[in-house]
């Protein structure tokens, strides 16, 4: 009896190590298809809390969902050969996903651009239309396995330990398959090809269980699905501004990039070529160059004809008796392609001290590559970037500077680290005694406050004097002084009648009459609508969420 029982007891001994395997390998996939998803949308979305929220929430209701089916199936057919079609299916769907997410998206995109927390609710149709089905079938391994290995009555005495240890299996695997993902994958091959590697991860797990020469059909179906799909790339979308033409895209670990050429016609008939930055979504430009610079190295040249860029160069004259001789070093936290960093180099020369922090490497590869950002050369040998998240930089750096300028607030969502109280002490600490911050705060074109007034209310709470610069497209510039100026706007006139510099006097012309919203003016105590944030209290993401649905409203009407 023993020798014909030993056959059995082992082979079912190997089906459980198999079983287990395959619950671990299905840990992987099953969450690293999850990472793929925010950054197939960051191109249409962003990456902000609200869409983040979509993925998370929309991933727990596949499982959830998956869990019960899975566990109802096996019950009616504990059969190892279903649970490896399941799994396969998954693979299969997989590989369908790249074809059909440009066009989903770019119409989830358009049809709800102009609707109440558009972006939230086309994400969610996109992640519902992409990926519910390879998630949920990848889900449904989990129950089927434990089911499985519940085959006989006297299995149940071992039922806690097995669902346990079926648990820890999958969740240590989906953890190997979020890094994986993340700090490997898509940083090496991209989005698509990630997706077809699970694809085909997926499908020959199934070939290796079902030991049916028919799963070859399955593999080389996903096969010829990657084929044809990198034979038949292009761009993910077309260049997110008007009279733009896309030259370049990328992927980095934090953003899809976008580079186009610009051209910009002004009313005397010239046509001024310009190179822009556009990041996911492509709600905002993030840098500008305009290429007729490299022709003449004038400063006016390198002017956004009033963008938010163009201000920080003369934020330092609100003190009195100000000369260009006494700036002589910027902090810059988001440089993106370096169109301050630039202005300030052409203005104040090219021994100017500028460290500019970027946590995305690959913009500052960009920046160099199509920007002539010039940092680390000979023309510009002061002019560092690091590759770091900026409060953490700014915390361990130990230098001090005339200008802090903070350029990090990607629309429409902003770091909420990088808002508050205590940040802005970090800023004013870190600043000469006559220096100044510097925040460039994004507005809608009807003029809607509220967002600068919350970063103005805050920075009063720790500068003693705060001043607002209208730009002459809808941001405002808002400056915090490292120690009182009596009458910033008096100085900064008197300042301005006495710079020889035509690049200066023209931004401080347009700082004083042509604010798009009002003249440079001094934001008081009184005028502080909200109160202070703070790193336990910062509601950004409420306050913007507030602002678009004002926005979307008044478009309805």
């Amino acid at each position: 009896m023993a020798d014909k029982t030993f056959p059995i007891s082992a082979r079912r001994a190997g089906n459980d190590r198999l079983l287990l395997a395959v619950v671990f390998l299905a840990g992987i996939g099953t969450l690293g298809i999850e990472m793929v998803m925010p950054r197939m949308l960051a191109p249409f979305f962003g990456t902000s809390q609200p869409i983040w929220a979509v993925v998370i929430g929309m991933t727990l209701v596949y499982l959830a969902v998956g869990y019960r089916l899975g566990g109802v199936l096996a019950d009616r057919r504990p059969d190892w050969r279903l649970l490896f079609q399941l799994i396969g299916w998954a693979g299969l769907s997989c590989a369908i996903i790249p074809f059909i997410a440009r066009p989903i998206l770019s119409v989830a995109q358009g049809a709800l651009r102009n609707v109440a927390a558009g972006g939230f609710l086309a994400a969610l149709i996109g992640v519902i239309l992409l990926f519910a089905v390879p998630v949920t079938l990848m889900a449904m391994v989990g129950p089927f396995a434990i089911r499985l290995q519940l085959r006989q009555a006297e299995d149940v005495e071992r039922a806690g330990r097995t669902a346990g240890t079926i648990s820890a299996l999958s969740t240590i695997g989906s953890i190997i398959g979020t890094f994986l993902t993340v700090l490997v994958l898509i940083p090496t091959i991209g989005v698509a090809s990630t997706l077809f590697l699970f694809a085909g991860f997926l499908v020959v797990l199934s070939l290796i269980g079902l030991r049916d020469p028919r799963g070859l059909l399955l593999v080389a179906t996903v096969a010829l699905l990657a084929a044809a799909y990198q034979l038949n790339t292009g761009a993910i979308k077309a260049a997110d501004c008007r009279n733009c033409r896309l030259i370049a895209e990328y992927e980095s670990d934090y953003n899809y990039i976008q580079v186009a050429e610009q051209e910009v016609t002004y009313a005397s008939g010239t046509v001024d070529r310009r190179r822009v930055l556009i990041l996911n979504e492509g709600l905002a430009l993030h840098s500008i160059y305009r290429l007729k610079y490299r022709e003449t190295g004038d400063p006016l040249d390198l002017l956004t004809d009033g963008g938010p860029w163009d201000y920080f160069t003369v934020a330092p004259y609100l003190y009195p008796n100000t000369n260009p001789a006494d700036i002589r070093s910027l902090a810059l936290l988001g440089a993106a392609a370096g169109s301050i960093a630039q202005q300030f180099l052409a203005i104040y020369g090219p021994d100017t001290v500028i460290d500019a922090v970027e946590i995305d490497r690959k913009i500052s590869e960009v920046g160099r590559r199509y920007f002539d950002m010039a940092d680390g050369t000979a023309q510009a040998p002061y002019f560092t970037t690091y590759n770091e998240d900026a409060r953490y930089w700014l915390v361990q750096t130990d230098r001090r500077y005339d200008v802090i300028g903070m350029d990090a607030y990607h629309q429409p969502y902003i770091p909420f680290h990088l808002t508050t109280v205590e940040f802005f002490q970090e800023v004013k600490a870190k600043l000469t005694p006559r220096g100044v911050a510097v925040v460039n705060a994004g507005r809608p074109a009807s003029g809607d406050d509220r967002l600068v007034n919350a970063l103005a209310s805050t920075m009063v709470a720790v500068f003693p004097q705060v001043y607002i610069i209208d730009t002459r497209f809808s941001n405002a510039i808002v400056i915090g002084v490292n120690q009182p100026v009596g009458d910033g706007v008096v100085n900064f006139i008197e300042n301005a009648a006495r710079i020889d510099i035509p690049a200066l006097q023209l931004v401080m012309y347009w700082s004083l009459y042509e604010g798009r919203f009002g003249p440079l003016r001094e934001f008081t105590p009184a005028m502080a609508q909200f109160r202070p944030f703070t790193d336990d209290h910062a509601p950004v993401e409420q306050l913007i969420d507030g602002l678009i649905f004002s926005e979307a409203g008044k478009i309805g009407q």
